[in-house]
């Protein structure tokens, strides 16, 4: 009775006339939905006595890259922007234990709105017992800022803040990664926004005009006449290129085998060290679309600073965002390719030790080399300095540029008139130029992503940028702490007197 009754029912509602186009269209809908996923990652990797550092590890895509890692048994330390008393680390990091079965998970407070909190994290890290970094993840970078339907005017600056931040981690880290191990692989992944190809027509002329003395004003009024998209491809495009440039500086830097002279010579690690890129891999990932960072503040739906207009906007196109836009789970794919990825130092290392036993018989060889064989050696590496998106390499081609300079006749009379005040001969251009490369790194000029010009450019806009942001912030708390003293001193200020008893 009642499966004639539901049978009566499935014909009024969909005729069996109907069936064919209800199916060809639900295959159609499952592979626009499978299709918009994007790909998963084919490798796998035992995390165990890795430590990876997490920034924005509280935000939907970093708390699901903290699962992961945490689920193949990594040492995590999730950056938190709110003091460890605040319910979001406090309460969600006992859950992920928990869920994950892991307890190696700890949370560290560091504001990345504050280069005081920075410094304090990275100077209580680097002077602690455990120092070891075997991958740093910044994923704070990669929520949108901002929204369609009017951006608030602190979201420009909240953009420079959070890649500053990303700068000033970097370098402060750095001492620890780089007295590693030369047989350690470490890695450093910049998570981006997927909008970068809106800015990347105009990128290069716009880094370019940002160092014009002609230009460079009229250039900031037009950044701030851009669109959403291109400000956030702007951000992206930004930490791509110094992502690039550090990799560059990574490879020239001498290798620590180079330094050992009383080395094995029948050692492995300080031949490949010699062959092989750094050891320390530096690379960007954009996860693509995803509804919870993306779309969630692009339509102003999000928690913190969301309209009741945005939600029921999100609610009503829910369907379509989640038929055309990723879970979190599928987002972090990329970020898993990449950390999962062999490195070139390690795909090296693997083909000389099976060259490395010449007295072994040939049977023997050859039953090494099937067992390594079954290990397979995979052909893909990870490549330095690339931009990886649906777990693969992406190529943005960016104008490149001339190397800056002064005017010859400038440039003469600064040497004539720096000689002259020493009292010495003049140089030639030739000379100067030869003494300036012995104290400069030679950097690799490969044309990628804007090439070394411009990747030096955005780093010297980094520089230049966090200098000010110290010193703003800086400015902030003396001005602070005047006004304190200001009010404590103010005969209006209550005061309090302590008469002594009377007998």
């Amino acid at each position: 009775m009642v499966l004639e009754a539901a049978y009566t029912l499935s014909k009024s509602v969909l005729p069996p006339k109907f069936y064919v186009h209800a199916g060809v269209t639900g295959l159609a809908l499952l592979v626009t939905y499978a299709f918009s996923q994007g790909r998963s990652t084919s490798r796998e990797r035992d995390l165990h006595a890795r430590t990876v550092l997490v920034a924005g590890a509280f935000t939907p895509l970093g708390l699901t890259i903290v699962t992961n890692l945490a689920n193949r048994g990594a040492h995590v330390i999730a950056l938190s922007d709110y003091p460890l008393s605040h319910p979001q680390p406090s309460l969600l990091v006992p859950l992920l234990r928990t869920t994950t079965n892991n307890e190696e998970i700890y949370a560290e407070h560091a504001d990345l709105s504050s280069p005081e909190s920075i410094r304090a994290f990275c100077t209580k890290f680097l002077t602690g017992e455990d120092q070891r970094l075997d991958a740093i993840v910044f994923a704070h970078e990669y929520p949108t800022l901002g929204s369609l339907f009017g951006t608030s005017k602190y979201a420009e600056e909240k953009r420079e803040q959070a890649s500053l931040a990303t700068f000033l981690l970097i370098t402060l880290l750095l001492p620890a990664v780089l007295v590693a191990p030369v047989e350690r692989d470490i890695r450093i992944i910049n998570v981006v926004n997927p909008f970068y190809a809106a800015a990347a027509p105009t990128f290069t002329k716009s880094v370019s005009a940002l160092f014009s003395p002609e230009t460079a004003k009229d250039a900031t009024i037009a950044k701030t006449k851009d669109s959403l998209f291109v400000k956030e491809g702007y951000r992206a495009l930004r930490t791509v290129v110094v992502t690039r440039h550090l990799q560059r500086v990574l490879n020239a830097l001498p290798k620590q085998a180079d330094e050992k002279k009383d080395s094995n010579p029948s050692d492995t690690v300080p031949a490949i060290a010699r062959m092989a890129p750094s050891n320390i891999i530096a690379t960007s990932v954009c996860p693509g679309i995803t509804r919870s960072d993306t779309m969630t503040p692009l339509l102003s739906a999000d928690r913190d600073s969301g309209s009741n207009f945005g939600v029921m906007l999100y609610i009503i196109m829910y369907p379509l965002l989640f038929l055309f836009t990723k879970s979190t789970n599928a987002a972090v794919q990329s970020v898993l390719h990449v950390l999962f990825l062999p490195t070139p130092f390690k795909k090296l290392l693997a083909q000389m030790n099976a060259a490395a036993d010449p007295g072994l018989s040939a049977a023997q060889a050859s039953e090494k080399k099937a067992s390594q064989d079954d290990l397979s050696v995979p052909e893909e590496v990870l490549k330095p300095g690339a931009l990886y998106r649906e777990c693969s390499v992406v190529t943005i081609r960016l104008p490149s540029l001339a190397a800056p300079g002064p005017p010859e006749g400038e440039r003469k009379e600064k040497v004539s008139d720096e000689s002259k005040s020493k009292g010495k001969k003049p140089e030639s251009a030739a000379e100067k130029e030869s003494d300036l490369k012995k104290e400069v790194l030679e950097l690799e000029d490969d044309d990628e992503y804007g090439g070394e010009v411009l990747g030096r450019m955005v780093w010297e806009w980094y520089e230049k940028e966090l200098k000010a942001w110290e010193a703003k912030e800086k400015s902030k708390a003396d001005q602070k702490k005047a006004e304190e003293e200001n009010v404590m001193e103010s005969p209006n200020h209550p005061q309090v007197v302590v008469t002594p008893p009377t007998n």
